[in-house]
């Protein structure tokens, strides 16, 4: 599956109710690994969590559960990488190691920044407000901190499709 890239995914008070979110006050964060073999760290917040709901703003979603026709919801978090002075990429790895289950892995864009995604393939998605990347989980991808903006915020989540067509 080529990743699909949708811009202006979310209409703009959609999107502006969702970015707000996350420059709330009391939005809580929690500093984490970014990948468990590096020392690097980002804040996160987990919306979706072991096959529960794990945050009180996981109503702010709505929109993407259902604007990507998912099925099954498996993981659903934020990640905020603060400003470095030069871009650092986190290593290239899989969300789920799961080859006989259609999987997906769709990484949302809250800030516009020089940060992106960058798939083993070699595609690079920038990061753009507002702009939905879409791929299948399998694919090897990396994230990347930004130097030109105080932090990068994106949403990543990892699902099932819904059925499209039956006949």
């Amino acid at each position: 599956m080529e990743p699909k890239i949708i811009k202006d995914f979310l209409e703009p008070k959609q999107f502006e109710d969702i970015k707000q979110m996350f420059y709330l006050p009391t939005f809580p964060w929690y500093l984490n690994k970014v990948l468990n073999e590096n020392e690097e760290r980002q804040f996160t917040h987990s919306f979706y969590l072991r096959q529960k709901r794990n945050s009180d703003f996981f109503p702010f979603l709505r929109p993407f559960l259902k604007k990507l026709n998912m099925f099954i919801l498996v993981k659903a978090k934020a990640n905020l990488l603060l400003k470095t002075p030069t871009i650092v990429e986190h290593g290239f790895h899989k969300d789920f190691d799961l080859k006989h289950i259609p999987l997906l892995t769709a990484v949302y864009y809250i800030n516009t920044n020089n940060g992106y995604t960058k798939l083993k393939n070699g595609t690079n998605i920038t990061s753009v407000a507002n702009t939905m990347v879409v791929f299948d989980t399998q694919q090897l991808h990396t994230g990347s901190t930004c130097t030109d903006e105080d932090h990068r915020i994106v949403l990543n989540f990892n699902y099932i499709e819904g059925v499209k067509d039956v006949p």
